[in-house]
């Protein structure tokens, strides 16, 4: 159960690097350091996109609209956060006090 509970933090920590580099990218793109016109940078794009839009999806329809500011990804970093830092390790804890 402890190897179960590791292995969906580092799936957490991968999924909170995925964010990361998306919103970096996206900071590029806006200020045209790169562009789609590239297949790489376009593949790339559209796989970070497929990814992280059904997790983004539900958290859209709960904000209001800001425009276009889009805080949907910090709120998801910060369930990141509090899963990983504080559900899994308080998990751990108890299964092992447990005895299991």
């Amino acid at each position: 159960m402890i190897m179960l509970l590791q292995i969906v933090s580092f799936l957490l920590t991968i999924f909170t690097f995925v964010i990361v580099i998306q919103a970096i990218m996206s900071w590029l793109l806006a200020f045209n350091v790169i562009n789609l016109y590239n297949d790489f940078v376009r593949g790339v794009w559209n796989g970070l996109r497929v990814v992280t839009e059904p997790v983004y999806r539900p958290i859209r329809r709960i904000l209001p609209d800001f425009g276009a500011l889009d805080i949907s990804p910090l709120i998801v970093l910060l369930i990141l956060y509090i899963l990983n830092n504080i559900v899994i390790p308080t998990l751990i804890i108890q299964i092992v006090s447990a005895g299991y």
